[in-house]
């Protein structure tokens, strides 16, 4: 949703009707995971994706039939392996789409709330005399905004499924009571921390920006950490590390990557974030200094046992040699690392 809200503000401030899709559920391969969205305007106007070829086109239609007759509609398309390249689906398979006229009232909480990164489940009736009607929960289970079709035990109950699934991290559609839904989940997002503008930084967080990270850098050399060098992290803060990392806040969705080569800086980055279980610690060295390190921080009453948390030299071992190829590197091991297949 974060990355079509801005168009979508744009529309409804130049009050174009606005038709929604959203992927709904997928078997075999797909190159949109459920949730992923696409508005459409009256005269055509496009933002986002549900699919990668002409499912999108076939969409498209429906939503500008949508926006003619009021009505939402559950999609379903099939595609052989045979065919799949040319509508998008990587080996074959079928995809639920749903489409409906964009409640506009319930666009507005929800770009709120995603804008301000808080935590937040939707549920939709699918199908139905219900089919569009919404329930939308904050962290704490409370109704946030409910459809006005809705009698107040059926929002309890769609207000209880949408919290589970919050409380489980899981966007997916299922049956909820006689109803089938989408339960759409919003967790804030991933936070990147940076110490040290180096040149690397500059790729490093535009790389992170687009797998959806929030960036921040850290350096107190005010003249590597400048808005010019950096214009679209969230936060540069020039203060050490010791100091701007309470500051900004480290929980299990921190990634930290440690780039300056100063033990000025880098040190009480790693004094800091070690004890705080970060999900990510990586740094920027060779083995023979990371050896010092390990030696500094032991002296300095750094537990040892947390030293294998440290990924160094940073980044996958693909070879990379130009300050891009490292980034890229860099962000590879954090993906991993994010979606379970490394530690």
């Amino acid at each position: 949703m974060l990355d079509i809200l801005d168009t979508v503000q744009n529309w409804l401030n130049e009050r174009h009707p606005i038709a929604l899709a959203t992927v709904v559920h997928t078997w075999g391969s797909s190159p949109r995971p459920a949730g992923s969205k696409m508005a459409v305007t009256a005269n055509m106007a496009i933002i986002g994706s549900v699919s990668a070829g002409c499912v999108e086109n076939a969409v498209i239609q429906e939503a500008l039939d949508g926006l003619y007759d009021g009505k939402p509609r559950l999609l379903h398309y099939g595609v052989s392996d045979d065919t799949a390249w040319d509508v998008g689906l990587t080996c074959g398979g079928k995809i639920s789409i749903y489409v409906e006229p964009l409640d506009i009232a319930f666009c507005e909480i929800t770009a709120d709330l995603v804008r301000q990164d808080t935590p937040h489940a939707a549920v939709t009736i699918l199908e139905g005399d219900l089919a569009g009607q919404k329930v939308l929960v904050g962290s704490d289970g409370a109704v946030l905004y409910a459809s006005a079709g809705l009698a107040s035990n059926q929002t309890a109950i769609l207000a209880d499924a949408a919290h589970q699934s919050l409380q489980a991290g899981q966007t997916k559609a299922c049956t909820v009571a006689e109803w089938n839904v989408l339960i759409e989940v919003h967790q804030p997002r991933p936070r990147l921390i940076i110490v040290g503008g180096a040149h690397i930084a500059i790729a490093l967080q535009a790389f992170a920006r687009q797998l959806g990270f929030e960036v921040m850098l850290v350096d107190p050399r005010k003249a590597f950490a400048t808005v010019e060098r950096f214009p679209d992290v969230a936060q540069i803060l020039h203060t050490y590390p010791d100091k701007a990392l309470p500051q900004i806040g480290l929980t299990t969705e921190t990634y930290l990557a440690v780039l300056t080569h100063d033990p000025k800086i880098d040190d009480p980055a790693l004094i800091t974030a070690l004890p705080a279980g970060v999900r990510y610690i990586g740094v920027l060295s060779s083995r023979r200094t990371h050896e010092k390190r390990i030696e500094r921080l032991t002296a300095q009453g750094v537990d040892t046992s947390l030293f294998d948390q440290i990924h160094t030299p940073i980044g996958l071992n693909i070879g990379a040699k130009t300050t891009e190829e490292i980034a890229l590197a860099i962000m590879a091991e954090i993906i991993a690392v994010k979606n379970g297949v490394a530690q």
